[in-house]
């Protein structure tokens, strides 16, 4: 019976750019019983992304696109994508910008989880800049990818206390923690689960 449940799976890939911490919460998540997806390839834009390692431990399949000409990566991307079934893509840390086209392929199958509570901080240095505005809360937002950075429609968001000697390093932290709960809770969300 296991088997018949693994078969009834989403197949997705995982993009990302670095550690992969997200990538490793959604690879356990995909292996309960429960979960909606199966990870089958890790997308990297970058050829020492730490992450990568989990591809070896998981026995998932991984490439690396470093992206020098966007059209031809997205190319060979997409082709891929397709060569896998690949049906739904999580962006976690991938620090790449892909481009209308794409996301226009796969619409409404893009998420990713960015660490502040959008429409504030879109783009970079999320922390810094919640810190320098004298934030009370900041937070991580899972959403649906548009054309436009930071900015499609929000699934979920956790928000986090922003305490008074808060430095860069503890509210990253703080906030990958939430980021980890959040990711999987999102993909039940849409999955109406």
């Amino acid at each position: 019976m296991a088997t018949l449940t693994g078969l009834n799976k989403t197949k997705t890939a995982v993009f990302i750019s670095g550690k992969g911490s997200n990538l490793k919460s959604l690879i356990k998540f995909s292996k309960i019983k429960d979960s909606p997806i199966s990870i089958e390839l890790i997308i990297s834009s970058n050829l020492k992304a730490k992450g990568l390692k989990y591809g070896k431990i998981f026995k998932i399949k991984k490439k690396v696109f470093d992206f020098k000409n966007k059209n031809i990566s997205e190319n060979r991307l997409i082709s891929t994508l397709k060569k896998n079934e690949i049906k739904m893509i999580f962006l976690a840390g991938f620090m790449k910008i892909l481009s209308k086209n794409f996301i226009k392929r796969f619409k409404g199958k893009i998420l990713n989880i960015h660490p502040s509570l959008l429409p504030k901080y879109k783009g970079l240095n999320t922390h810094r800049r919640a810190l320098d505005n004298n934030e009370k809360y900041s937070g991580c937002t899972v959403h649906f990818v548009n054309s436009k950075l930071d900015s499609g429609k929000i699934i979920l968001q956790k928000k986090v206390k922003v305490l008074k000697n808060e430095t860069e390093e503890t509210l990253a932290k703080k906030i990958l923690v939430e980021e980890h709960k959040l990711y999987p809770k999102a993909i039940l969300k849409i999955f109406n689960l």
